[in-house]
C-alpha cells in the first residue's frame, strides 16, 4: 500500500502545472429570443434539455441550482451509508475483537477507492468507449467541470455527477467486507478491491449505466442486452453479492464456525447503522434519477414502502415460525428491502413497491437461514444472502412490475417495446450475465492477491487474538 500511495503522490505532483483557460475564441451564438428564455425555464422545470442549445446563448447557463442542490444532499447521502451507516452496521455485527478492523475496511476503501475514480475510475465507467468499458477521456477528472454532460444530466454539474457516481463506487465494495469478515487480512482486501473495482466494477458499471454500453437499454438503442437498473440493484448489490458468496468460498470459515456462538457483539450498533443506511438510500435511490423531478419522488416513495414492507416481513416469519421478533431480523428486513428496491424504485408504481419489499423479506430471510445451514458456507455478515439474493430478485422483478406511467424514459424507442413484453427476459439475461462474471472475476482476482502477498486469511493466532489488536494495534473498547 505504501507504493501505491507514492504513485498517487507522483501523480499528483505532476499534475500541479497552471490549467489552462479555456479557448477565446468559441463559437458565439446570437442572444436568446423571449420565447427561448422562456421556453429554457420551462426545460429546468421540467428536467428536459434546454431550448435554446446550439440555437442562442442561454440566460441560464450551467447546471440548475434546485437539481444540483439535491444531488449535493443525495451524494453525501450516499456517502453517509458507508460512512458512518454500513460501517456501524457490520461493525456491531461482529465479535468485540474484530468492531475496529470493520470501520479500518470500510474507511480505508472510501480513501483508496477515491483516489482510484479520480486517477481513471470515473472515465472507464463513464466516458464514451466500447459496449463493454469506458476511454481515458475524463482520466484525472479532465475535463469533468461545472457544465453540465448532456450525456446523464441536462441541469446537473458534470463533476458534481462524477462525485455522486463515487459514492456508488465506494459502497459495493465495502458490502463485501460483510461475507469475509473478522478473517480477512487489511493488505489483501485492499489489494483485492483495487483490482476488483477494475474487473469488475468499472466494467459492469460502465455496461449497464455508461454512454454506448452493452446492456444499457435505457440509453442505447443498440445494446446487446436491453436492461433497466434505476439504481444499482445489477452494479452494486449483484456484483457484490455474488463477489461475497465467491470470496467467503474461497477464504473458508471462521475457526470454530457452526461449533461455537458467534452472535453481534452489538445490536445497539447494528440498529443505528441500520438507520443510517435507510435515511442514506433516500439518496442512493432517489438521487439516482440525477435531478429533483417526479421520477426523483416516486424513488423516494417506492424505497420507503419497500423498507417497511420488508422491515415487516422478516420479524413477522420469525415470530410466526420462533414465537419471537428480534431486533436483527427488523434490520436485516429492512435493508432486504432496500437493496430489493434499489433496481426498480423509479420504475414502479408504490403498490408494486409494496410486493418488492414482502417478497425481499421472504427471499432474504430463507436465504440466511434455510440455505446457510444448508450448505454451511461462512457469510459471516450475509452480504450474499440479502445483497445478492435481494438484488437479484429485485432486478427480475423490475422487468415484470416496470411502467411507463411512473417513469416516462420507459417510453423511449430503446426501450419502450421490451417494457411489459419480455423486459423480464432481458433482466433475467443481464443478470445471468453479471452472476458469471463477479464470480469468475472474484476467483481470479483472489488467487491473484493471495500468492503475491502469501495467503489472503490472517493466521489462526491472529483470528484468535482479534483483527483490531493484531491488524491495526488498536482496540474498540478498554476494558477495565
Amino acid at each position: 500500500m505504501r507504493k501505491l500511495a507514492l504513485v498517487f503522490v507522483l501523480i499528483a505532483a505532476a499534475l500541479t502545472a497552471p490549467a489552462r483557460l479555456p479557448a477565446e475564441d468559441a463559437v458565439k451564438l446570437p442572444p436568446p429570443t423571449v420565447e427561448q428564455r422562456l421556453a429554457d425555464v420551462e426545460a429546468y422545470l421540467n428536467n428536459t434539455a434546454r431550448a435554446t442549445d446550439g440555437k442562442a446563448a442561454s440566460k441560464v447557463p450551467g447546471p440548475g441550482p434546485g437539481h444540483s442542490a439535491w444531488m449535493m444532499v443525495s451524494s453525501a447521502l450516499v456517502l453517509f451509508m458507508t460512512l458512518p451507516g454500513l460501517a456501524l452496521f457490520y461493525g456491531g455485527l461482529v465479535r468485540r475483537k474484530n468492531v475496529l478492523s470493520v470501520l479500518a475496511q470500510c474507511l480505508g476503501l472510501a480513501g483508496v477507492v477515491t483516489m482510484l475514480w479520480w486517477l481513471c475510475g470515473y472515465s472507464l465507467a463513464y466516458a464514451p468507449g466500447n459496449g463493454v468499458i469506458g476511454g481515458l477521456k475524463y482520466a484525472f477528472l479532465s475535463g469533468v467541470g461545472v457544465t453540465p454532460n448532456g450525456d446523464y444530466a441536462q441541469w446537473v454539474s458534470h463533476n458534481l455527477f462524477a462525485i455522486y457516481q463515487l459514492m456508488f463506487a465506494i459502497i459495493t465494495p465495502a458490502l463485501i467486507v460483510g461475507a469475509i469478515a473478522e478473517r480477512m487480512k487489511f493488505a489483501a482486501l485492499l489489494w483485492f478491491s483495487v483490482l476488483w473495482l477494475f474487473l469488475v466494477y468499472l466494467p459492469v458499471a460502465h455496461m449497464l449505466w455508461g454512454v454506448g454500453g452493452w446492456m444499457n437499454g435505457l440509453a442505447n438503442a443498440h445494446a446487446g442486452i436491453k436492461a433497466i437498473d434505476f439504481a444499482g440493484g445489477i452494479v452494486v448489490h449483484m456484483t457484490s453479492g455474488w463477489s461475497a458468496l465467491a470470496l467467503c468460498l474461497l477464504l473458508g470459515r471462521r475457526l470454530g464456525h457452526g461449533r461455537e456462538p458467534m452472535p453481534p457483539h452489538s445490536m445497539v450498533l447494528c440498529m443505528v447503522g441500520t438507520g443510517m443506511l435507510w435515511v442514506g438510500w433516500y439518496g442512493f435511490n432517489a438521487g439516482s434519477a440525477v435531478a429533483a423531478d417526479g421520477v426523483a419522488v416516486n424513488a423516494f416513495v417506492t424505497t420507503t414502502l419497500a423498507a417497511a414492507a420488508g422491515c415487516f416481513m422478516w420479524p413477522a416469519l420469525e415470530y410466526t415460525l420462533r414465537g419471537k421478533p428480534s431486533v436483527l431480523g427488523f434490520c436485516s428486513g429492512a435493508v432486504a428491502g432496500l437493496a430489493t428496491i434499489t433496481p426498480a424504485s423509479g420504475f414502479v408504481s408504490a403498490n408494486s413497491a409494496v410486493l418488492i419489499g414482502l417478497a425481499a423479506g421472504a427471499a432474504t430471510f430463507f436465504a440466511c437461514n434455510t440455505l446457510k445451514a444448508r450448505f454451511q458456507y461462512d457469510d459471516s455478515l450475509d452480504t450474499f444472502g440479502v445483497h445478492a439474493v435481494g438484488g437479484t430478485l429485485g432486478t427480475v422483478l423490475t422487468g415484470f412490475l416496470a411502467t411507463a406511467a411512473v417513469n416516462p424514459n420507459l417510453a423511449a424507442p430503446a426501450i419502450a417495446t421490451y417494457v411489459g413484453h419480455g423486459l423480464w427476459l432481458e433482466q433475467l439475461k443481464a443478470a445471468a450475465l453479471v452472476l458469471v462474471w463477479a464470480g469468475l472475476g472474484t476467483f481470479v482476482i483472489a488467487k491473484v492477491v493471495g500468492f503475491a502477498l502469501g495467503g489472503l486469511r490472517v493466521s489462526e493466532e491472529t483470528e484468535t487474538l482479534g483483527l483490531d489488536l493484531a491488524e491495526h494495534g488498536e482496540e474498540g473498547y478498554i476494558i477495565e
